[in-house]
């Protein structure tokens, strides 16, 4: 298998699709296109949540605002999965969860391409063709494609870590992102919580806030209701039962939150 993500929209993944067909008879799967444009943090987050779930693969993945320049093309193997895409930070959270789950390794390689036929759209001209060698090669065999890296040469991405007052009744963060139904996933840790019913969420540098329900399902509020949960990431999540959480919270990407739970 081959799976595909980008923030290409229509119709470029298909020339991807195209060039990997033509080269190999993997089957190949599209997670998503529609990424935030040129946005690599918030589509490493969705590629870290996503991937994890696919039996092994080779997963080529793009959100390259970097096209054209310097930045190096990569290969990340871990385990029986290979990330193929930009060296921008855009693959290696997904690579570190799959390596957390199965006891695997993350190891990372360039992948060197000397006249790709076009600057603008590499997503077919490198990051496919890559794809399509190393399903064909074996994900065993990436060592003879390409350089392997040394730890701490690839670009990295982290996420930030939230501060938790040591009673861990206050936890300071932010938003990593809001999806599509507008609901606000913050980086504060699910078990937060735990044995709480009500919780005081307000902005970090300026006064105000409100106490909300803590529920374990949208629908345990009536519809228009704002509510916290735990997301299937784990994480705290702000939302309102269909509705957006985003504009109920008043709360966009990278904004600060606190959230103090009730004694």
């Amino acid at each position: 298998m081959i799976t595909l993500a980008s923030d290409f929209g229509t119709p470029y993944p298909a020339a991807m699709r195209g060039v990997i067909l033509d080269r190999c008879d993997a089957r190949v799967v599209d997670v998503t296109h529609d990424f935030p444009r040129q946005d690599v943090r918030a589509s490493a987050f969705w590629l870290r949540e996503t991937l994890p779930w696919f039996p092994p693969a080779v997963h080529c993945a793009v959100v390259d605002p970097g096209v054209g320049t310097d930045r190096a093309a990569l290969v990340v193997r871990v385990g029986d999965h290979a990330l193929v895409g930009p060296d921008n930070g855009l693959l290696l959270p997904a690579a570190r969860e799959i390596a957390r789950r199965t006891d695997a390794t993350v190891e990372t390689f360039d992948w060197h391409v000397a006249d790709p036929a076009s600057s603008t759209f590499h997503g077919r001209d490198v990051f496919a063709p890559a794809a399509a060698t190393v399903h064909e090669a074996g994900v065993d065999a990436i060592e003879t494609l390409g350089r392997a890296t040394p730890t701490g040469e690839s670009v990295d991405l982290r996420f930030p870590d939230p501060a938790v007052d040591d009673d861990g009744t206050t936890a300071t963060g932010e938003v990593l992102v809001v999806d599509g139904f507008g609901n606000v996933v913050t980086n504060l840790p699910g078990d937060l919580l735990d044995g709480h019913e009500r919780v005081h969420v307000g902005p970090v540098d300026a006064s105000g806030g409100a106490v909300y329900p803590v529920t374990p399902a949208y629908a345990h509020v009536g519809a228009g209701d704002p509510l916290v949960t735990v997301g299937s990431h784990e994480y705290v999540e702000l939302a309102v039962n269909r509705g957006r959480g985003d504009e109920a919270f008043g709360l966009a990407v990278g904004d600060r939150v606190r959230v103090t739970v009730e004694r």
